[in-house]
């Protein structure tokens, strides 16, 4: 328990007619995240460099009109299926359930029917706000009627928890993510500078559209063992699934993530077996942002631990099908820490 915590809501705007809210945590430390109810969105997560300096290490916006019209899923929860489905399309036994293609030929992030735009329902407890939305059989094209609870918790120890439940009433693809966009430096520099770990010795082969091939193989020159992402990327961009090393699994972080310059260091733990690594390349908000700018290519990167992409039309990739009133349940746990100098 963080009995030491306070949440404090406030409203921040409306949206299809009904209240948004923004919730504010703040541990022990005097360090603060804030969410949304619209899209349950992490705000922004607000920790020291190693001179004291408290800065927004996240990507988004001040208003409520900034998320609307945000087209890049900044700090947005996804579901109910994470990164790209092929031809927007998969069937579970021999029904086929066709999707909104929002991303050329294919599905992503569950086009129109994504939880990113949508309002949840909240509760708020003494240590954790859980946002709750139910989705409708058929929309977007999916199957089952899906009851969902997204839990936050920020702690003492600067860890922001995610716990992500579902259950549906038909069997149906689940997948979600948090999509933060972070940057450590505060968004002083682009993410190029940031250096960046990852536990993985194998990535998924994809084609130019981001969709698996369905060949697992070597990450060879994208592997990351800590070294600049610049160094690695030659500034060109990635969107690159990484499946993690099985024994760093669980207990250990699968990714670090760190600027030298403010000493911050993010670690990342999760139950997923894989991270979607984006450095952003796509950013172009038409509204200014959090850092008093409007956010373009490499501002801000994601590490958005998931199921593999299209895995519906993929036998051999983990099973992503959840039968009715199969219960799924996966963690996300940034935790965040200071490199004294």
């Amino acid at each position: 328990m963080n009995s030491l915590n306070s949440i404090v809501c406030e409203p921040f705007g409306q949206y299809g007619g009904k209240e948004i809210f923004k919730f504010k945590i703040t541990n022990v430390h005097s360090n603060t995240i804030e969410l949304l109810n619209y899209g349950a969105i992490v705000k922004s997560i607000m920790m020291p460099d190693n001179f004291g300096n408290r800065e927004n290490i996240v990507l988004g916006f001040p208003t409520l009109e900034g998320y609307v019209k945000d087209q890049a899923y900044i700090g947005a929860t996804v579901g109910r299926f994470a990164n790209r489905i092929n031809n927007a399309a998969f069937s579970i036994e021999n029904n086929t359930y066709y999707l909104d293609k929002n991303d050329g030929k294919n599905n992503n992030h569950s086009g129109w029917a994504g939880f990113n735009n949508k309002v949840f329902d909240f509760i708020v407890e003494e240590d954790a706000v859980i946002f709750m939305l139910e989705s409708q059989d058929g929309e977007g094209g999916f199957p089952g009627n899906l009851k969902t609870k997204i839990i936050y918790q920020w702690t003492d120890k600067n860890e922001l928890k995610i716990d992500f439940w579902a259950e549906a009433d038909e069997a149906t693809p689940l997948n979600f993510t948090n999509h933060s966009y972070f940057n450590l430096s505060g968004c002083k520099e682009k993410i190029q500078h940031h250096n960046l770990k990852i536990e993985a010795d194998k990535i998924l082969e994809s084609t130019e559209d981001y969709i698996p091939t369905g060949k697992i193989i070597d990450a060879g020159q994208y592997s990351f063992d800590g070294q600049k992402l610049g160094d690695v990327t030659k500034d060109a961009g990635l969107n690159t699934y990484y499946i993690f090393n099985k024994n760093k699994r669980d207990k250990n972080a699968v990714c670090e993530l760190s600027d030298e310059k403010s000493g911050r260091i993010m670690r990342v733990y999760t139950s997923y077996p894989g991270v979607q690594l984006y450095t952003g390349d796509y950013l172009n908000s038409t509204i200014i942002g959090e850092h008093s700018k409007r956010y373009t290519s490499f501002d801000g990167l994601c590490l958005e631990c998931q199921y593999f992409p299209d895995s519906p039309n993929h036998a051999h990739f983990p099973n992503t099908i959840f039968k009715s009133g199969q219960v799924y349940n996966e963690t996300i746990t940034y935790t965040f820490d200071i490199q004294k100098k």
